[in-house]
Formats: C-alpha cells, structure tokens, sequence
C-alpha cells in the first residue's frame, strides 16, 4: 500500500537550526574501494557519494548539524552482535572496520568537517540505538532528522524508524542513499518510508537552504 504525502512546509521542516544530517556508514570499508560490499559500493560509488558530498556541503553553508554515524569492531570482536546472518558475515569480511584504519574513515569526497559531529558504535544496526546520538540532537535542539548513507536494505531503514520512534521529524533524500539492488529502495520508499518520512531529493533540500 502507497502512502499519500500530505503537504509539508519544507522550508519549515527543514530549517537548519533544529535540523541534522545524519549519514550512516559512509565510510570507507562499507563503500569504499575496497568494501567488503561490492555491489553495494558500487551503487553508492555511482550516484550517492557525490550527491551526499553536496548536500553535506550545502548543510554546512546553512548551518545544519552534520553528524556522522561510523560502524566499527574491535580486533576481538568484542561487544560486537553475532545474532544475525549480517553479523556474521561482518566477522568474516576481507575488509575489518577496525578502529584507527582507512575502513572507518569518511569517504574523501564527503570529509569531516571541524564542526561536524562523529559517533561510532561497536554493535547493532543503527547509530541511535544505544550510542549518545539521541543526546546530542536534543541537547542541540535538533527536531528534523535527514537519514542518508547506507543502506536502504538495513540500517538507514532502521535509523528512519529509530527517529520516528524518537520523536524526531524524519526526512529522506532518496537520491543520498543506497541499497542492493537499486530498484529495491523504490520498494521501499512506497510502501514503507513513504508512511513515516517526508521522501525528497537532495537538491529539494539544497534549494530550501539556499533560498531558491
């Protein structure tokens, strides 16, 4: 079942004094060169990364919260999940993302930026369960969360449902994020995101922060 959008304020919802972007995993071992996730990186490679490099960009210029949330897991794997077929595959994957290596660092075209925010965590799906994230957006303010990053498949879906359930006003960019196959995000967006985010492209939100 379609959801019908009623209509939004964008210029409202996405005024960069209560708003965060938040990217999720757009790092260097997850879709990268050398990811672990091929096909995954490769989508990302493709459109993603430097649509998410523009928009990060425009977040900065307009004063938004950039926030990135970066997957890690210690050499010995400890605190790490291994009660999903993903974890496992996790502790086995070529490429580690192991603290302090190229595998968690920002994907160059993004960067980091002295007044970003980065949060990382060592276990689950999401950078909001159980990390500090959820603090940090409330101590800034912060009502509207952008979700972006990878992957629609798992955890930016899971981010987009930690925030509703948060009480945060959620929106996607459904041209800064990625899943495998390609198509499936349109599944997705339909009949799931469609019900509890507002569905925009990344030039929507540019042209809102830039007055167009």
């Amino acid at each position: 079942m379609g959801a019908r959008l009623m209509p939004i304020d964008l210029n409202q919802l996405l005024d960069p004094k209560h708003t965060a972007l938040v990217m999720n995993e757009c790092q260097r071992g997850v879709i990268g060169e050398r990811s672990s996730l091929p096909e995954l990186a490769k989508a990302a490679r493709l459109g993603m990364v430097p649509r998410l490099a523009v928009l990060t960009a425009a977040a900065r210029r307009a004063g938004a919260t950039v926030v990135h949330g970066i997957a890690m897991r210690r050499p010995d794997g400890k605190g790490a999940n291994n009660n999903a077929r993903l974890f496992g595959y996790a502790a086995r994957a070529p490429v580690q993302l192991t603290p302090g290596t190229e595998a968690v660092e920002v994907m160059p075209e993004i960067g980091v930026d002295p007044g970003d925010l980065v949060t990382t965590r060592l276990h689950g799906l999401s950078p909001f369960q159980g990390t500090e994230l959820d603090s940090l957006l409330r101590n800034l303010g912060i009502r509207t969360v952008i979700s972006a990053g990878v992957s629609i498949n798992v955890a930016v879906t899971n981010l987009c449902f930690d925030a509703a359930n948060a009480g945060y006003q959620v929106v996607v960019p459904k041209d800064c994020v990625a899943s495998t196959p390609p198509e499936y995000a349109e599944a997705v967006f339909e009949h799931t995101l469609g019900m509890i985010a507002t569905l925009v492209e990344g030039q929507d939100i540019v042209d809102v922060w830039e007055g167009r």
